[in-house]
């Protein structure tokens, strides 16, 4: 489905990306790891069309996608949760779901507000909370839910669990796991590399804007030594 083919992307003078090439197949999970500032929240804005990339291509579903504003990118089937959440604080948790609702591309939902609040205990308890009256944990939560209701082909994870309590963190995982089992791919970022692992087929590794390792999920976890050369654990 998503297609990124000698991306590359600058902040100002400063050259981030360096010729990145990624697949994200149809109903497939992918892993994107590495040490902070290697360059992976900026391919994932690159994509979405939040950062321009200064040359290369994104194809989405065989189309020419490449920097497309982010509107135009979410109403292809892109979902993005982003670092930080993004939440309107404004907004009650049934509006910030709501009006982000959408029917998926052959005109059904199956990510209904209902389904996402069975998804989401803590939120069907807090529908009328304010955005700014939820824990972090909660708001993360919100954040995915909202994503899924614009019933995304592909959703975009960056460090959906950072700064989260234990428990919370566990529950995101769970979510994870259902998100996956329903066929929607994903591609996800986060610093626990066990995690990201065990919830993926297949991960890549970026070290200085480049993708310097790649591979099945289950062959990089049983190679320590390139996980220490390249993310330090």
């Amino acid at each position: 489905m998503l297609q990124v083919q000698g991306l590359h992307a600058y902040y100002g003078d400063s050259h981030v990306l360096r010729g990145v090439d990624l697949d994200v197949p149809e109903a497939t999970a992918v892993g994107l790891l590495g040490r902070n500032g290697m360059g992976k929240t900026t391919l994932i804005r690159s994509v979405m069309g939040y950062v321009p990339a200064r040359s290369g291509t994104v194809s989405w579903n065989g189309h020419d996608m490449t920097n497309l504003a982010p509107e135009r990118m979410a109403r292809a089937g892109l979902g993005y949760v982003p670092e930080g959440r993004g939440i309107f604080p404004n907004l009650n948790v049934r509006e910030n779901l709501l009006m982000a609702a959408r029917a998926g591309r052959d005109g059904k939902s199956p990510w209904s507000l209902e389904r996402v609040l069975a998804t989401f205990p803590r939120l069907a308890e807090r529908l009328e909370h304010g955005g700014q009256q939820l824990s972090g944990g909660e708001q993360q939560m919100l954040s995915i839910g909202r994503a899924l209701m614009t019933h995304p082909q592909l959703l975009i994870l960056d460090e959906a669990t950072e700064g989260l309590a234990p428990q919370i963190v566990a529950e995101i995982w769970r979510v994870v796991a259902v998100i996956r089992a329903s066929g929607i791919s994903t591609l996800i970022v986060d610093r626990n590399f066990h995690a990201v692992l065990a919830h993926t087929d297949r991960a890549v590794v970026m070290e200085k804007g480049r993708i310097v390792l790649q591979g099945e999920s289950d062959v990089l976890a049983r190679d320590p030594q390139a996980l220490t050369q390249y993310l330090g654990v």
